[in-house]
């Protein structure tokens, strides 16, 4: 709940340095924003993208002087949300916010009426976020080597529980069985609300999943924690090594949050969407939040997220196919 609190600190807070509208439209040469921006969430409300959509929202509704609508549109893993997106025209006012999912692994496990790169115009690369690898304390394995040994020794007896097919948790397992030739069975859940309580009673091995969740679980020691899924420490678990630290030399995944618009956005509304959020990301409070999470505010220039959506795109297309993964399994 801290990090929550934090996040609701961050809303509430002033800024004094809020730019004039006269100031935004000298930067995008056109009257903008001249009515509300529509942030959308292709999600529920309560999760990771939505807390950043509602921050950030809030202290860019200050700054433009402009309300920013925070807009949940949940279904088929973000594909709702990001479709209506691309759809949108293409002025500014509307916006998405989606993590790794949509961005990088849906467009290999679903049929979608749009493209990821060429539909949309990026904006910013916001936070990465790792998860962290845990198992039931009766799995007698207390290290990622030990894991993957036990794996091996009990091949596709070993199960781990995600929130859903095709998230970030979900490639995090079908990584390390490509990267080690272990076979592990995956086994889903509607949200890792229904997960957690499963890994805690011994129903499952072992999670990949966000730390935010799994954090007080750690805590209490009804979990074991053994190694978090991207390159660097998450500094809330800063003697916790990564996958890649404690015998996998090169996995990294880690979730990540980024901020597009309908391709065709003119490129001063585009840049000036990335000043501001880029200033909002560098607030302490934001920062803290991040941290609290486990992660680490990225922040940047639209083509450094476009360069780094085609690698994972690159990546995760690779993982996809050699895993077998496919919808619904």
């Amino acid at each position: 709940m801290k990090q929550l609190l934090v996040l609701a600190a961050l809303v509430l807070a002033a800024n004094s340095a809020i730019p004039t509208r006269a100031t935004a439209q000298a930067i995008s040469k056109e009257p903008y924003p001249t009515k509300p921006i529509r942030f959308v969430v292709p999600f529920a409300p309560g999760g990771t993208a939505d807390f950043l959509a509602r921050v950030i929202g809030e202290k860019l509704t200050q700054r433009l002087h402009q309300t920013v609508m925070v807009d949940n549109r949940p279904g088929a893993s973000g594909n709702i949300g990001m479709e209506i997106v691309a759809r949108a025209p293409a002025d500014g006012h509307t916006i998405v916010i989606a993590m790794v999912g949509s961005w990088a692994m849906n467009p290999h496990l679903y049929k979608l009426s749009y493209d990821v790169v060429n539909d949309f115009a990026p904006i910013i690369h916001v936070a990465s976020m790792p998860g962290v690898l845990a198992v039931h304390p009766a799995l007698p394995a207390k290290t990622v080597k030990e894991y993957i040994a036990l794996a091996r020794q009990r091949p596709g007896e070993l199960t781990y529980g995600t929130a859903g097919v095709g998230t970030f948790a979900h490639v995090s397992g079908e990584l390390l069985g490509v990267m080690t030739g272990v076979k592990l069975t995956h086994v889903p859940y509607k949200g890792s609300g229904p997960m957690l309580p499963d890994l805690v009673g011994g129903h499952i091995h072992s999670s990949f999943e966000s730390i935010t969740p799994m954090l007080p679980y750690i805590t209490a020691g009804r979990v074991r924690a053994l190694a978090t899924t991207g390159a660097t420490r998450a500094q809330v678990l800063p003697d916790l090594p990564t996958i890649a630290e404690a015998g996998v030399p090169g996995f990294d995944n880690p979730s990540w949050g980024a901020i597009g618009a309908p391709a065709r956005t003119p490129r001063p509304i585009i840049e000036l969407l990335n000043k501001e959020i880029n200033t909002v990301m560098q607030m302490p409070e934001f920062k803290e939040a991040i941290r609290l999470s486990g992660g680490n505010v990225t922040g940047g220039t639209p083509e450094q997220f476009r360069d780094y959506l085609k690698s994972e795109l690159a990546k995760f297309g690779k993982v996809i196919k050699d895993a077998g993964m496919k919808v619904g399994g």
